[in-house]
């Protein structure tokens, strides 16, 4: 059988908090329930909004919260580096054989008319409204007149055909052909977009499985297509429910109360936070000090929820009971 291996891939853009731990804490315990490898990849290429502060602290805060990695940017490994800034040539090589091959169009689309797809009434999920084709139906001619007057972004042509895959969270998945439009794979200021980035490094690293939030479920069909077009195997994937707060609101990381490092800074014991993850996720009937390898032995990724979890309404006050 074919080893698994895992990985997390957090955005060093801000403190890691309840939702991100939750999501790392199943990840985690798939590839360490399979004997398999578990990697930290920073997916840190929007360099203006990732900063080397935050990297340093999620790998502390992960490791607060009793995870560990057998590959990543502190440890190193087989498929070094571990952080997108410094992957950029795997990226570059990717665009350069999806230009080649035909799979890439040019967009001179303004952000003007890019609000104005957005504002109209169709086509809209995680990933925003579905792009229309406008710049795919340029001629030659067309596109090199536009391309003296402004740098394009470039955008991927999705595949006229349906997409099918089995969600080992979710169960089977099926998307219509072109689900969510033609996707952007480069930025017109030259930074690659993460559709294209994840890719190459899961294809990279080997990742076999990716244990993530359900809000990039939509990313899926993008991504199967494109590891078909670079000739990759896709790996499996397993859209875990979203963690929201107890007003039903998505968790944020400016919000300190929900973040680990301001849940430390409150003397919170780690034991506590896995406890009631494993609570809201349904694996204890109460909320109980557990650390991450307690839930081994029982735990299946099929068993989570398939629908969003809530936040207990007191769950500060219990998080609160183990400050010191």
């Amino acid at each position: 059988m074919e080893k698994v291996r895992g990985r997390f891939a957090p955005t060093p853009s801000g403190w890691l908090h309840l939702g991100n731990a939750w999501t790392a804490l199943w990840a985690w315990l798939h590839a360490r329930q399979a004997n398999g490898s578990f990697i930290l990849r920073m997916e840190d290429i929007d360099l203006p909004r990732c900063k080397p502060e935050y990297a340093a602290q999620i790998l502390d805060d992960l490791r607060w919260l009793g995870l560990d990695w057998d590959e990543g940017p502190d440890v190193g490994g087989p498929f070094a580096p571990y952080a997108q800034r410094a992957r950029s040539r795997l990226y570059l090589d990717a665009l350069a054989r999806l230009r080649r091959d035909g799979r890439l169009y040019p967009c001179f689309c303004s952000r003007a008319e890019l609000l104005a797809i957005a504002r109209a009434p169709h086509g809209l999920g995680s990933e925003g409204p579905a792009y229309p084709g406008t710049c795919r139906r340029l001629t030659p001619a067309e596109q090199a007149d536009r391309a003296r007057r402004k740098r394009p972004a470039w955008r991927f042509a999705m595949p006229d055909a349906p997409i099918s895959f089995d969600d080992l969270v979710l169960g089977p998945q099926s998307f219509p052909p072109g689900a969510g439009g033609d996707f952007i794979v480069e930025r017109a200021d030259g930074v690659i977009a993460y559709q294209l980035a994840v890719v190459v490094d899961d294809a990279a690293m080997a990742v076999t499985h990716v244990v993530r939030g359900a809000d990039l479920l939509d990313s899926t069909p993008r991504q199967i297509w494109l590891y078909d077009a670079l000739g990759l195997p896709a790996p499996r994937f397993a859209h875990v429910p979203l963690l929201l707060g107890p007003d039903g609101r998505r968790l944020a990381k400016r919000d300190a109360t929900l973040t680990l490092p301001g849940l430390r800074a409150h003397g919170v014991a780690p034991e506590r936070v896995v406890g009631l993850l494993a609570h809201c996720a349904g694996l204890s009937e109460t909320p109980e000090p557990l650390r991450p390898a307690d839930l081994l032995p029982h735990f299946r990724l099929h068993r989570l929820p398939r629908e969003p979890v809530r936040l207990p309404a007191g769950f500060a006050a219990w998080l609160g009971a183990g400050a010191t």
